[in-house]
C-alpha cells in the first residue's frame, strides 16, 4: 500500500510541474501572442467594415 501512496506522491509532483510549471506558462504564452494576434484582427476589421459600409452609402 505504500507503494501506491508513494506512486501517487510521483505523479502528483510530476502533475503539479506541468501544470504550475512548465505547461501553463507556455500555454499563458501562446494564449497572450493569440489574444494580440486576434485583437489587430479585430481592429483591422473594424477599420475596413466601416469603409465598406461608407463606400457603399
Amino acid at each position: 500500500m505504500i507503494k501506491w501512496a508513494i506512486t501517487f506522491f510521483f505523479l502528483a509532483l510530476i502533475a503539479g510541474l506541468f501544470g504550475f510549471g512548465l505547461i501553463a506558462n507556455l500555454s499563458f504564452g501562446i494564449a497572450k501572442i493569440l489574444f494580440y494576434i486576434f485583437i489587430g484582427l479585430f481592429v483591422v476589421s473594424l477599420i475596413f467594415g466601416r469603409r465598406m459600409t461608407r463606400s457603399r452609402t
